[in-house]
């Protein structure tokens, strides 16, 4: 996990660096924004949209980690699966309406030179790329922490094992329980670790995809220097964080990550976008939203971010939870996912209008 945290500080560090290729001159008006500019009162709804949002996001992730400890909620329960559905319908709904939408305005924005960006669909060839990547890299790391575990397990039982025999020449008469405790660390193939494994893996990678469009999301409100602009925004991306959030959380719970990683990782989620907003409150002097450089670097990062939300709210989350026995076996809690996953894609979908 270590490793991962190192990793993760890196990514947010280059991310976080990403306004500055953003950075030049547009080769085409902005159309009329000047108009309602107003510096000093858009200053006060950013300061408004940092506190609001910071704390909405931290609800939201802290949320399904903190209710865990009530019994009615735990993972085991169906109505877990009831709100894991609702989650992953945010998610969807996030990918496929919020970032992709914002991914085509960019890269086919008139700003942008006839060839290359014209003459080839890049915003569906990156989201493509970006879910074909996600899956490898799910695949590659689970794979190697399946293995990882597996030989650790099977370390374990070699020493188990000469326990075992030191023990029973020495005419102790356990040796059988011990023979049988070493077969449950080594099943790694059963639904435990593997799971266990496989949740991991499905948060890091679904905390990545979503880090990426908060910081773009941040970074475009901060820069703005429209009230009228911000004033909308501070409530529906305060909205967009805590829905979100909830996703995340319920990942984060059923990964069962030591206390330490939790909090890593839900900072991360809860800073990422007041930290945008920050950084573009600092550059909103010489970035321009217009500029071709600009919509090149969002429209690409949003359209990879929305490859991962995609293939991740499908694929890891919703794949796995409907076709999961317990559901499959019970036709109420089957009817229960589907209309959670309906409102959940509905709600975030309704934010939309304003964010």
């Amino acid at each position: 996990m270590q490793n991962f945290i190192k990793f993760y500080l890196t990514f947010i560090c280059l991310l976080l660096l990403l306004p500055a290729l953003a950075l030049g001159e547009c080769t085409c008006d902005a159309g009329g924004g000047g108009e309602d500019r107003n510096k000093s009162e858009a200053l006060k709804y950013k300061a408004v949209a940092i506190a609001s949002i910071l704390f909405a996001g931290a609800v939201g992730v802290c949320l399904p980690i903190l209710v865990k400890t009530i019994p009615a909620l735990s993972p085991e329960k169906n109505i877990f699966f009831i709100i894991k559905a609702f989650a992953a319908g945010v998610i969807l709904s996030t990918g496929f309406i919020h970032v992709l939408p914002d991914a085509f305005d960019s890269l086919t924005s008139p700003c942008l030179s006839e060839n290359p960006w014209g003459n080839f669909p890049f915003t569906g060839f990156v989201a493509m790329v970006s879910a074909i990547g996600t899956l490898m890299v799910d695949c590659l790391a689970t794979s190697y922490f399946t293995r990882f575990h597996l030989i650790k397990a099977q370390s374990e039982e070699s020493g188990d094992k000469e326990k075992a025999a030191v023990e029973a020449h020495e005419g102790h008469v356990h040796t059988h329980a011990t023979h049988g405790h070493s077969h449950g660390i080594v099943d790694s193939s059963g639904s435990g670790p593997s799971q266990l494994i496989r949740h991991r893996v499905i948060t890091q990678v679904l905390e990545l995809g979503i880090v990426v469009h908060s910081v773009i999301i941040g970074v475009s409100l901060g820069a703005s220097e429209s009230p009228k602009t911000i004033r909308p925004l501070v409530a529906a991306l305060s909205f967009h964080q805590f829905f979100e959030g909830m996703g995340l959380g319920g990942c984060i719970t059923q990964a069962k990550f030591k206390t330490r990683s939790i909090v890593i990782m839900a900072l991360f989620f809860s800073l990422t976008t007041p930290v945008g907003i920050a950084i573009g409150i600092g550059i909103a002097n010489v970035y321009n939203e217009s500029s071709p450089n600009a919509l090149i670097v969002e429209g690409i990062f949003n359209a990879a971010s929305a490859g991962i939300l995609i293939y991740m709210a499908l694929v890891d989350l919703l794949a796995a939870d409907f076709m999961h026995p317990k559901v499959q076996s019970n036709g109420a809690l089957q009817f229960g996912v589907n209309v959670s996953l309906l409102l959940g894609a509905g709600c975030m979908s309704l934010v939309a209008k304003w964010a």
